[in-house]
């Protein structure tokens, strides 16, 4: 049974609203996230690359895999990747529970505003532990609970304390807070 609280593509024209830049300006968090020798980043609910983009330009001899369980989400991506000349990002089809990336392929798995619409999420945790290669970093950017200009509703918020157990419970370690955003948390954890 579905316990998570999805995205409605339908309200795709809301993740090009210029605000998000303020609140989970890109920059910011690859300050944090980024960094060493980043070869792959699959940002894993990617929509229409408002990380996966600003990402990449970081790499420029890696890539970032952009995966998103929605087709329309990832046709308005290819289009957004074309029309900006993005060589560096692929796009691609993926479940919540299943990533096309092979084990240990990624150094860093990036999730924003994903958290809280997963139904499983030690299922999704295992699966970002398993494209990580050992060493790899999984960063983590949810909804902070309460209220907050945009964003889900507040009864569908995980807390921060809640992701971080998650993780620890998935193997992870190493778990840091990063409290940059005005709305949001960022977790970084390592894979062992």
């Amino acid at each position: 049974m579905a316990h998570g609280h999805k995205f409605d593509p339908k309200l795709l024209e809301r993740l090009k609203d210029p605000a998000r830049l303020e609140s989970q300006n890109p920059e910011a968090i690859w300050s944090i996230v980024g960094g060493g020798e980043l070869r792959v980043v699959v940002d894993v609910g990617a929509g229409l690359g408002f990380f996966a983009i600003p990402f990449s330009r970081h790499m420029p001899q890696g890539k970032v895999i952009a995966c998103d369980i929605s087709a329309e989400m990832l046709e308005h991506l290819r289009g957004v990747l074309a029309s900006e000349g993005v060589r560096n990002v692929e796009a691609r089809q993926s479940d919540e529970v299943a990533l096309p990336v092979g084990d240990g392929e990624a150094d860093l798995v990036f999730m924003a505003n994903l958290h809280h619409e997963f139904d499983h999420p030690e299922q999704s945790l295992a699966e970002a532990r398993r494209v990580l290669r050992s060493g790899g970093r999984l960063a983590i950017v949810d909804w902070k609970p309460g209220e907050s200009p945009t964003g889900p509703p507040p009864h569908v918020r995980i807390p921060e304390a809640t992701v971080r157990d998650q993780l620890e419970a998935a193997g992870f370690q190493d778990v840091q807070s990063s409290p940059i955003l005005p709305y949001h948390y960022l977790l970084t954890a390592t894979r062992p």
